[in-house]
């Protein structure tokens, strides 16, 4: 009779199913975040190899000269950042700080959405 009853009580039934699905979905979720955090750093540590490599490949007076662009691009970044602040209004930057913190933060979950894009780009690309 019991058994009966909880066959019949569609909205435990439904509870239940619901809280499995939530379990699953977390662990799913958890599984993606920790395999786009690893792929992450691979493409880090492949980047920085790459570049490291080139470098090491680059003859002085080119490497020199590469130094003195990214110092004058660090000059420019500098005097950027300052217009910004001079000619950006207030709620503007705070917005801007918001959105980066939050990207920030959810990084696994940016690279995730990332990296779904990029497969239905392909994927539309190869199609067409």
């Amino acid at each position: 009779m019991e058994a009966l009853a909880a066959k019949t009580d569609v909205k435990a039934r439904t509870k239940e199913k619901a809280a499995e699905v939530k379990d699953q979905a977390a662990v799913r979720a958890g599984e993606l975040k920790e395999q786009a955090v690893l792929r992450a750093e691979q493409a880090r540590t492949a980047a920085a190899q790459a570049v490291s490599r080139v470098q090491d490949k680059l003859p002085d007076p080119v490497r020199q000269q590469a130094a003195q662009v990214a110092g004058q691009a660090r000059a420019k970044a500098a005097q950027a950042g300052q217009v910004w602040d001079e000619k950006v209004p207030e709620p503007v930057r705070a917005g801007t700080v918001r959105g980066a913190r939050m990207a920030r933060d959810n990084r696994g979950l940016v690279l995730a959405a990332a990296g779904a894009a990029a497969v239905v780009w392909l994927m539309c690309r190869r199609r067409g």
